[in-house]
């Protein structure tokens, strides 16, 4: 069994430190970003969609725990029309392949209907097949795809 348990400040900061330097990595592997620019470019990004760490109104910020021990985070955020948004959801290395990342996929929607949230969107990197194949077993629809070729 595992739950979801509003991140603490030491718990924020310890995802925030990982989190940019993970969100700069996989826009330098997209093409995205250049790897100059891409800290600064993540830790922007970070700073403006939760400006007062995990306290930011409008976001929740879990620690997935399974028998007490931390296993992983998730962050849904609330949006304007009912929607909501997963900006991350991570299981640590030690815990992966074990069902966390799906059930708690499934407890956030649980959390997202309590809080009156009619559909959830979410971001995934191309390079990240093991996370789409996640996803749409549990029902996530493409909803656009932006491709590039190289020259």
């Amino acid at each position: 069994m595992i739950t979801l348990d509003l991140m603490n400040s030491t718990e924020f900061q310890e995802y925030l430190n990982s989190a940019i330097k993970s969100y700069a990595e996989s826009n330098v592997q997209s093409g995205n970003w250049s790897e100059r620019e891409s800290i600064s470019k993540a830790t922007e990004q970070y700073e403006q969609l939760l400006p007062d760490d995990e306290k930011t109104p409008n976001n929740k910020l879990f620690t997935i725990r399974f028998d007490g021990k931390e296993v992983g985070m998730i962050w849904l955020a609330l949006k304007p029309n009912n929607k909501g948004f997963i900006y991350d959801i991570r299981i640590s290395e030690d815990y992966r392949g074990r069902g966390f990342g799906k059930k708690a996929m499934e407890d956030i929607e649980k959390v997202g209907r309590e809080l009156g949230i009619k559909s959830i969107g979410l971001h995934v990197f191309a390079h990240n097949p093991i996370a789409r194949s996640l996803y749409e077993k549990l029902g996530y629809k493409e909803t656009s795809v932006v491709m590039e070729k190289k020259l």
